[in-house]
């Protein structure tokens, strides 16, 4: 590594941590309904939806009507993207004139857009008409952000209630989500993509000459309104197969730059709006401070891995299957950032990275997505597992287990639990039976362990419903993208749902004053039992894959064979 390498890491994580306080006082003043710098100019926008929707602002939900609301919102969302993609070939904005999606694919697509995990077993060039990219995908990926922020702001009000039969309307919280915060994000943020280069038109596709002679065929697109979006909701699904490596997406450094600082910049910023709505910041900062540690932690061992000279092939480092333009650093601090989050989003191919530092994905995904996790859910994730902390740290030392001055009990740690182990289920569950069955078995493209190591990535990627791929698999199939399409199902639903009940079940307690038999959860030994918590429960529950996969690939190619 030299010096630019160093500057390619330290600027983003600087700019991270500048933009987190601005942002995440900006949100607190929209989610706490206060004034603030778009409320007049964009007011209109947020009672206009009120109108059209029948909703009135001030009606509140108890956690089970918000649920419903939740799942009823999304099944909507699922139908009408299956039916565009079913239909395109008859619909207008296809210049190419792409057929109809097969019903596969649609239906993995569709689960895959309304649950934010942009899953892509597609390629978008050839697949996708600009109706289907705008109204289908670009639509979900607002929707599906706005859905997992509205989870974090329903857990927020069950934290901080009294005595509360309600946790807030989803309505309001999806609005205001999209009106205040979303939109006006992405739309700053996509006027800077087409200035740097990005695409936005609806043309049809243009045959180009190289200077070879060579002809090859641009594809166009309205591509820098989706991209803005796809980083900023964490969502990561590219308009181009080659996703963020596409020079279409990301045309240069600092596109790189602004699009890998937004993939963490919204669940970041939560972060310190959580701080600002429960009236202690100490919490926010335990909070952030255990996803920078997290995410450092994850960083230094995919460098360390991907810069050490590989035995096999006598060279430190190894470009196949990175961009060239922006080389090995920046493929590796993307990968790591993109993994943290439930975003997906790729600028280089995980499966060319050394087996450690594409194993350093892959632990990202599997202890739950939430060092910053998905807009939203992410943080409500890592709540989670401050309960659970909370818990066992109670158990351990004889003291009650509390939280911000709520017990918590056997209803909130089984909810907990569920939040945690169902995803981790549908990973092992699914990975085991398509490493037998013959139709999974058919889809890798690699034998020994980095072929089991593309299955699990695969459906574990599916269950945190982040999106990326090892690319290795082919996955376009009706086996897996039906299986994927349900794991999707279960990763997002069967954690958001919990989620809704510990924030109902939280609203209904009595807040009881802090006692010397409580554990403080603002303290530097708490930040350490979290990280902890998160570690033991997140990789041990997986250690037997990450053994068969990453760890014996590398100590293979330290022999020197290669599969």
């Amino acid at each position: 590594m030299n010096k630019f390498d160093f500057l390619q890491i330290l600027i983003p994580l600087a700019a991270l941590i500048a933009l987190t306080p601005l942002l995440g006082s900006y949100m607190a003043k929209v989610f706490q309904g206060e004034n603030h710098l778009l409320k007049k100019p964009l007011g209109f926008l947020e009672r206009l939806a009120y109108r059209l929707c029948f909703v009135d602002e001030k009606e509140e939900m108890g956690w089970k009507n918000y649920a419903v609301a939740l799942v009823i919102f999304n099944l909507f969302g699922f139908l009408a993207l299956f039916a565009l993609q079913m239909l395109q070939g008859h619909l207008p904005l296809n210049p190419q004139k792409l057929p109809n999606v097969s019903w596969d694919s649609s239906f993995n697509t569709a689960v895959s857009y309304m649950t934010n995990t942009n899953w892509q077993g597609y390629s978008g060039e050839t697949t996708m008409s600009y109706l289907t990219q705008m109204l289908g995908l670009c639509v979900q990926n607002f929707l599906s952000a706005a859905t997992g922020i509205a989870v974090f702001l329903a857990l927020v009000r069950g934290i901080i209630r009294k005595s509360s039969a309600t946790i807030g309307n989803f309505w309001v919280d999806v609005v205001r989500s999209f009106v205040y915060v979303l939109l006006p994000l992405s739309f700053f943020f996509a006027l800077v993509l087409v200035w740097q280069g990005s695409i936005q038109n609806f043309s049809p596709y243009v045959t180009a000459t190289g200077v070879e002679g060579t002809r090859q065929v641009l594809p166009m697109g309205p591509a820098a309104s989706q991209i803005a979006i796809k980083q900023l909701g964490t969502n990561g699904g590219g308009f181009f197969n080659a996703n963020s490596a596409h020079p279409f997406e990301n045309p240069t450094p600092l596109t790189n730059l602004l699009e890998l600082v937004a993939i963490l910049l919204i669940p970041s910023a939560l972060v310190w709006t959580y701080g600002i709505m429960l009236g202690k910041r100490r919490q926010g900062a335990v909070i952030l401070s255990a996803m920078f540690a997290l995410l450092i932690m994850g960083l230094a061992g995919s460098l360390w891995a991907q810069y050490r000279p590989n035995a096999s092939l006598g060279e430190p480092e190894v470009m196949e299957g990175i961009d060239t333009r922006t080389g090995v650093a920046n493929c590796v601090i993307w990968s790591v950032f993109t993994t943290a989050a439930s975003n997906g989003s790729v600028n280089c191919m995980h499966e060319s990275l050394s087996p450690i530092s594409g194993g350093v994905p892959l632990v990202n995904l599997m202890v739950g997505e939430v060092i910053f996790g998905g807009a939203g859910v992410g943080l409500a994730g890592m709540l989670v597992f401050m309960l659970i902390t909370v818990f066992l740290s109670g158990l351990m030392v004889g003291r009650t287990p509390e939280y911000i001055g709520k017990k918590i009990e056997a209803r909130e740690v089984q909810m907990s639990m569920i939040t945690v182990l169902a995803p981790s289920a549908v990973i092992l569950i699914g990975s085991a039976v398509s490493l037998f069955h013959p139709a999974g078995l058919a889809g890798i493209s690699a034998k020994g362990p980095h072929g089991f190591t593309e299955v699990v990535y695969a459906f574990t990627s599916a269950a945190q419903n982040n999106g990326s791929a090892f690319a290795g698999l082919n996955a376009n199939t009706p086996y897996y993208n039906v299986v994927l399409g349900l794991v999707m199902l279960v990763g997002r639903f069967l954690t958001i749902v919990p989620v809704l009940a510990i924030a109902g079940s939280l609203a209904q307690k009595k807040c009881v004053a802090s006692s010397e038999s409580g554990f403080r959860t603002d303290s530097p030994l708490f930040f350490i039992l979290l990280v902890a918590t998160i570690l033991v429960v997140g990789v041990l529950t997986h250690f037997p894959s990450l053994a068969l996969g990453p760890v014996v690939e590398h100590y293979l190619i330290n022999a020197g064979w290669v599969n």
